[in-house]
């Protein structure tokens, strides 16, 4: 029987929970979010938009089906730390090449298990996310608390700065062939052969290139600071601004080149992408109380009333009272909470979603995104 060190999670508040290490040994900090999904743990893991984050995962038993070097969304894990109610020591399934406690020791990633996750996300719901320390090196609260005092809140944060790509690369890998076809359109693709689509790299999700790639476009990914005058010299027929983490606001350089693009080229946001597009068409954001995590998030798409299941991770929403009434159309809507997850532009060939299209919890209710943003390439180009 493995034998775990003691560790402990605190939050600002002063709430405590005592637990096992589970992952590295160490201490960490950072804003703590639940996430609802059942599965997904390594996406969530490597997903950049979770930088600066503990993740508590809700489902009880985590790790079950281990690590495979297939299902990531970054060369690595981004998360400050996790969270669970037991971590599952012996995975089973055929696509399994490690244990998740063994991928969370080598990236150096510290994590608790056997704490009482339902308390700690009833907690959350009730006061608001939370900056938290864990630590299985230190378990005496009163010693931690002290690190408060230089753990930075989520608010006012530019994390995009450390999730970017530092140069440019062209990205070549489709989606694998048992994935749900993405070519909805084949006849498009021979029309996209020579499509250029630049994606502004904020901490972009992989499958985002995938399904990029696999609609036809010559997928080229940009560090967030390169300017409006470098993406148009690489002559693109539309730009992506991708997800990532924290605050929008403080994303100033990001928000400048998207004004300076717009009128210019297509663009399409993806969950931060889409809230710096909003800041950027003269709108507001705001922080949630607790943010939205997870893969069964229902989406109203006003334009024809359909329900979409959503994947989503972001803690800021766009206010849909502060975008420009007369240029700006609201095309999505949370059925829970009713905050903003699209809109698009009426005149110009602009549109934007809060959750993740390139995830499938619906499985496939979100990939006619891909496609719109296909065809408003090639509408543009007739």
């Amino acid at each position: 029987m493995t034998h775990y060190k003691d560790a402990v999670l605190i939050l600002e508040d002063g709430m405590v929970f005592r637990g096992k290490a589970f992952g590295a040994v160490g201490t960490t900090g950072g804003e703590v979010v639940f996430n609802t999904s059942m599965a997904g743990y390594q996406e969530i893991l490597t997903d950049p938009s979770y930088k600066g984050q503990l993740v508590c995962m809700t489902y009880p038993h985590i790790g079950n089906y281990g690590i495979n070097g297939s299902d990531v969304e970054s060369v690595k894990p981004q998360v400050a730390g996790f969270i669970v109610r037991e971590g599952c020591t012996v995975p089973s399934n055929w696509r399994a090449g490690d244990s998740l406690e063994n991928y969370l020791q080598q990236a150096g990633i510290v994590g608790i298990q056997e704490i009482d996750t339902r308390a700690l996300t009833r907690h959350i719901r009730e006061h608001g996310a939370k900056r938290g320390i864990i630590s299985s090196e230190e378990t005496r609260p009163e010693r931690l608390r002290e690190r408060f005092e230089i753990l930075p809140q989520m608010q006012g944060q530019d994390l995009v700065q450390h999730v970017t790509c530092q140069e440019p690369y062209e990205w070549t890998e489709p989606l694998p062939e048992t994935w749900y076809s993405a070519l909805e359109h084949p006849e498009n693709l021979m029309a996209f052969e020579q499509r250029r689509l630049v994606v502004i790299d904020c901490g972009v999700k992989q499958n985002i290139l995938r399904w990029a790639r696999s609609i036809g476009f010559q997928v080229t990914v940009v560090p967030a600071f390169e300017t409006a005058d470098q993406i148009l010299r690489r002559k693109p027929h539309a730009v992506l601004v991708s997800n990532g983490p924290g605050d929008p606001e403080p994303v100033t350089y990001v928000i400048d080149t998207l004004r300076q693009l717009i009128g210019k080229t297509p663009m399409f946001g993806i969950c931060l992408g889409h809230q710096l597009l909003g800041l950027a068409l003269g709108g507001r954001t705001f922080k949630l109380k607790y943010g939205h995590h997870g893969g069964n998030h229902p989406v109203k798409n006003l334009l024809n009333g359909k329900v979409e299941i959503t994947s989503q991770n972001h803690g800021f929403a766009v206010d849909p009272d502060s975008l420009p009434q007369n240029d700006i159309e609201l095309t999505h809507v949370n059925l829970n909470d009713h905050t903003l997850e699209g809109f698009r532009h009426k005149d110009l060939p602009i549109f934007s979603v809060q959750y993740h299209p390139e995830a499938s919890p619906g499985p496939h209710d979100s990939g006619y995104l891909f496609h719109e943003l296909q065809n408003m390439v090639l509408n543009r180009s007739e």
